[in-house]
């Protein structure tokens, strides 16, 4: 597909703090996610509030730009993850729809490249 996930390492220590990156799961959800790059990103609770995942999130978007002109990105968050709905705002993600998955509570956000 030629995407994937990036490591997130700390730049003093090396230390890994987390991943970030795009993904075609084929999720059971609906409306379907089924050929869009769905973003995701995690961090280690102790990178938490560090500004990492926002400089992870520009720079992946800002590869995405430059090799998949056109896509359409998408990504699923619950609602009560303020921090990660900060992030795709950042990256001018707007919702688009809500649905359930796994009988939780998500918000369909989305960004056309």
């Amino acid at each position: 597909m030629g995407f994937g996930y990036f490591v997130m390492e700390e730049k003093e220590s090396g230390q890994f703090v987390g991943q970030i990156g795009f993904q075609d799961l084929h999720r059971d959800l609906t409306p379907s996610l089924i050929g869009t790059m769905e973003a995701g990103w995690t961090l280690h609770p102790t990178a938490h509030g560090k500004g990492y995942a926002s400089e992870a999130a520009a720079a992946v978007f800002q590869w995405a730009e430059e090799n998949f002109s056109g896509q359409r990105i998408t990504c699923i968050i619950a609602p009560e993850n303020i921090p990660s709905l900060k992030i795709a705002a950042k990256m001018r993600m707007h919702e688009f729809a809500r649905s359930t998955y796994h009988g939780k509570p998500v918000i369909m956000m989305e960004r056309h490249l």
